[in-house]
């Protein structure tokens, strides 16, 4: 019998592919991982549910509450998997 085992959601810290600050339709693709399945086939979890994106929770100026540890030039659309501070 095979099996698979779901590789572990991502933090930014550790992402390959850039991050958008506001994509159009975030409740179209799960934010859980580099994947960013779509709702209806996602890879890496049982499918029952999708990791929200934090503009979907917070709004759309997330990354200015809190510490993300992130540094984001003006004007830009996503974050890059180096943009992070160094602390």
């Amino acid at each position: 019998m095979l099996t698979s085992r779901a590789p572990q959601s991502r933090s930014i810290e550790t992402m390959s592919k850039p991050f958008p600050l506001n994509p159009k339709h975030p409740e179209r693709n799960c934010w859980g991982c580099d994947h960013y399945c779509g709702t209806d086939g996602m890879r890496c979890g049982n499918g029952s549910s999708r990791t929200q994106h934090p503009a979907e929770l917070l709004g759309d100026d997330w990354f200015e509450q809190g510490d993300w540890g992130l540094e984001i030039m003006g004007g830009a659309k996503s974050v890059q998997p180096n943009a992070l501070k160094a602390k």
